[in-house]
C-alpha cells in the first residue's frame, strides 16, 4: 500500500472518529466517544505511518527529503499534529465533547489533501534552496502552534456558545465543559502556539539567512505569519495586563485562527517564495 492510498483511509476513520465524537454529545451516551477515541488514535497511527511511508517512497525515488514541502504534505501533518493535541488534551481532561469541535478539523485537513483535486499529491523534488535541516525545524514548529490556535479555535466556539447559553443544562450546549474550563484550556492552547509559532518564525529567519541571505524579506507569508503573531501576542498582553478573559478573549482567538488560515491558505495565492507551487519542481 502506497503513502496516498493509507492517507486516503486515514481521512475516512477521522470522519468516522469525529461523527462518533458527535453523536455521543448529540446523544448524551458515553460509548461513541469512548469508540471515537480509539478511532482516532488508529487514525493517528495511520497518518504517522502514512508520512513515514511517504518519506520511504521519496527514497526510493532518489529524491530523499523529509516528507515536509508542499502543500499536501503540510496538510497531511497538520492532521497529525491536530489528532496528537486533542487526545492529550482528551487523556489529561476527560472531557470527550471537545472532540465534537476537533476531531471535524482534523478531518477537514486530511479530506482537503487527499480528495481535493487542486492538492498534488506527487513526491518532487526540492528546490536547492529549500534543502536544509531548517526547513523541517520551521514546518514542524509552525504546524504545532497551527494546531494548537485550532483546537483553541473549537474551545473559542464552544465558550462563545456557552456563554450565550442560558437554557437547560442537560440541552446540547449545556452539557459543554464548564465556562471557566473552556476558558482556560483555551488560554493554555494558545500560550502553547504561541511559543511555538514564536519558534516557527525563528527558525524561518535563520533558514532564510542561510538559503537566501537575509533574515527577513517582507514576503507575503512572513508578512502575514508576522501578522497572525501580533493578533496573538495581543491576545495574550490583553489577558496578562488587563485581564482580559472569556468571550473577548474567545473571540480574538477567532479571530487569530482566521488569520492562520490565510496565513496558510490565502497566502499560497499570492506570488512569493513561500508560495507551494514554488516548493518543488
Amino acid at each position: 500500500m502506497n503513502s496516498s492510498l493509507l492517507l486516503s483511509i486515514v481521512t475516512f476513520v477521522y470522519a468516522a472518529s469525529a461523527i462518533l465524537y458527535i453523536a455521543s454529545w448529540v446523544f448524551k451516551k458515553s460509548l461513541p466517544a469512548a469508540f471515537g477515541r480509539w478511532v482516532a488514535l488508529a487514525g493517528l497511527i495511520g497518518n504517522m505511518t502514512g508520512i513515514g511511508l511517504r518519506w520511504i517512497e521519496s527514497y526510493q525515488m532518489g529524491i530523499g527529503h523529509a516528507p515536509l514541502s508542499n502543500l499536501y504534505e503540510s496538510l497531511v501533518f497538520y492532521s497529525a499534529v491536530i489528532a496528537i493535541v486533542y487526545l492529550v488534551i482528551e487523556w489529561r481532561y476527560a472531557m470527550p465533547t471537545i472532540g465534537a469541535f476537533v476531531m471535524p478539523l482534523a478531518f477537514l485537513a486530511l479530506a482537503y489533501a487527499s480528495l481535493s483535486p487542486n492538492v498534488n499529491d506527487r513526491i518532487q523534488p526540492l528546490l536547492p534552496a529549500l534543502k536544509s535541516n531548517w526547513l523541517i525545524a520551521h514546518v514542524i514548529t509552525c504546524f504545532i502552534g497551527y494546531a494548537a490556535f485550532a483546537v483553541a479555535f473549537g474551545l473559542s466556539l464552544m465558550y462563545v456558545l456557552k456563554a450565550r447559553h442560558t437554557g437547560d443544562p442537560q440541552s446540547l450546549i449545556g452539557r459543554f465543559p464548564d465556562i471557566r474550563v473552556l476558558d482556560e484550556l483555551n488560554h493554555q492552547m494558545i500560550m502553547f502556539g504561541f511559543l511555538f509559532l514564536t519558534a516557527g518564525i525563528i527558525t524561518g529567519s535563520v533558514w532564510a539567512n542561510s538559503a537566501w541571505g537575509r533574515y527577513w524579506g517582507w514576503d507575503p507569508k512572513e508578512t502575514w505569519s508576522l501578522i497572525t503573531w501580533f493578533i496573538y501576542a495581543t491576545l495574550l498582553h490583553a489577558r496578562f495586563m488587563r485581564g482580559w478573559q472569556g468571550r473577548r478573549i474567545a473571540y480574538l482567538s477567532m479571530a487569530g485562527f482566521a488569520a492562520v488560515l490565510f496565513t496558510y491558505f490565502g497566502v499560497n495565492l499570492l506570488p512569493g517564495l513561500h508560495s507551494y507551487g514554488a516548493m518543488g519542481q
